[in-house]
Order: structure tokens, then C-alpha cells, then sequence
């Protein structure tokens, strides 16, 4: 069989799987619109009136996507690198002609449709329930790409460093949690403390290119470098890090 063939194959598996997991569908489909609800909806927006949300609308975009581009492939990824890694399923892969590096772009593949799909219904739903003007360009889909690609390699770092699905499900959680809000998404750089290294943070670059994308102000080029670098080197060492079984 083919890479292509093999890639194919892998990834329609992985499709299959993650759709008879209903509760994971509910979850990334309908754990964003809760966001925009709350957040969205019933906080709204006070421009000018001090403390948060007091930005336009449209500001708070990439806090949104982010929500599905961080957690989803962490918590995914790091639970299927688990579940093949306590289920001896990565020996079993070795006797196929299927690779490590092939079986994680596979998984990527997956999440990026997925989360693609997720993230066409936030801005949508930001739109129609909070009136925000979105104006995308064409950059907005290498930066969601990207930021699931980056996140699916982190997702199988968790998941071959944590001893359970359980730990990594914590850690997970304990890593995308502080990203989502200390990284320029729903709290603006102007309310952070001074000396925090908002810039160590990926998810920073993903947050400015995506505003860049969506608004049509500020630098996208520059965050779409960085975060693709930072994709690269995290996709070659995730995929090192799965289990071995040669």
C-alpha cells in the first residue's frame, strides 16, 4: 500500500472512531456554543466601561476558536495515544506498514476537518448573537490548521508521557486552561501584568494572526511564522515520542 493509501486509510479509522464517541461529538460541536452563549450573550461586551469584555465583539474571536483549537486536540490526541498505548494497539500498528509520523498526521487531518467545521459555526454563531463584525481573509485557515496541528503533536506528547488516560485528561486540562486566558484571547495584553512572557506562549501567535485575519487590523504574517515553526518542531517531537514497539 501507498503513504497516500495508508494516510487514507488511517484517517477514515479515525474519522469512524470519532464519530461513534457521541459524547465527544457533543462536546466539540456544542461546548463552543455554550461559550458564546455565556460569554457572548449574557456577559456581553461593555466597551469603555473597564475590566473585561470590554472590547468590541470581534475581539474576542480567537478567545472562541481557541476554545476548540486547544482543548480538542489535547484532550483527543493525548486519549488516544493512551488507549492504543494500554491496549498494546501500537504493537499491532508495527506490523503494518503504517508509520508513527503517518498514524499522528492522520489523527491531525482528522481534527483540523473537525475543528474547521467547529470553528465556521462559532464565527457564525458570534455574528448572529453578538453582532460581531468579522471580516476573514484567507489567512485564517493555515492559523486554525497550524493551531491544531500544534496542539494534536502536544496532545500525543501527554499522552506518551502520562502514566493513564486519567492523567492525561488532568494534564491537559492543566496546561490548556492557563493558555486559553493568559494568552491574549479574552484577556487583553493591556490587563496582563507587565512581566508576564505572554510571548512563550504559541498560543499568543495564534490569538494576534487570527484577530489579524478577522478584523483585517494588525500583523498576521509575522504570528503565521512563528506558529508554523512552532508547529513543525512540535509534529516531529510528538511523533518520536509515541510508543516505540521496534
Amino acid at each position: 500500500m501507498s503513504r497516500l493509501g495508508r494516510l487514507t486509510a488511517e484517517t477514515r479509522a479515525a474519522s469512524l472512531a470519532f464519530l461513534r464517541r457521541r459524547t465527544a461529538v457533543f462536546f466539540t460541536f456544542f461546548f463552543p456554543v455554550i461559550i458564546v452563549v455565556i460569554f457572548g450573550v449574557l456577559v456581553q461586551t461593555q466597551p469603555g466601561g473597564g475590566g473585561l469584555f470590554t472590547e468590541p465583539p470581534s475581539f474576542y474571536a480567537p478567545g472562541y476558536l481557541a476554545v476548540v483549537v486547544l482543548f480538542t486536540p489535547l484532550s483527543r490526541v493525548g486519549s488516544e495515544v493512551a488507549r492504543h498505548r494500554d491496549g498494546n494497539r501500537f504493537e499491532k500498528l508495527a506490523t503494518t506498514p503504517l508509520t508513527r509520523t503517518e498514524w499522528l498526521l492522520a489523527q491531525t487531518l482528522v481534527n483540523v476537518v473537525i475543528i474547521g467545521i467547529a470553528g465556521l459555526l462559532i464565527l457564525g454563531l458570534m455574528v448572529w448573537l453578538t453582532g460581531a463584525t468579522i471580516r476573514p481573509s484567507g489567512l485564517l485557515l493555515p492559523f486554525v490548521g497550524l493551531g491544531v496541528a500544534l496542539f494534536c503533536a502536544v496532545g500525543a506528547m501527554l499522552g506518551s508521557l502520562a502514566d493513564s488516560q486519567d492523567g492525561v485528561i488532568a494534564a491537559s486540562n492543566g496546561l490548556a486552561l492557563p493558555l486559553l486566558f493568559l494568552s491574549e484571547t479574552f484577556v487583553p495584553q493591556t490587563l496582563l501584568p507587565a512581566w508576564l512572557p505572554t510571548w512563550l506562549s504559541p498560543l499568543t501567535y495564534f490569538s494576534r494572526g487570527v484577530r489579524a485575519a478577522t478584523t483585517g487590523t494588525g500583523d498576521a504574517l509575522g504570528p503565521l511564522a512563528v506558529l508554523t515553526a512552532c508547529a513543525v518542531v512540535g509534529f516531529v517531537i510528538g511523533a518520536r515520542l509515541l510508543p516505540r514497539t521496534d
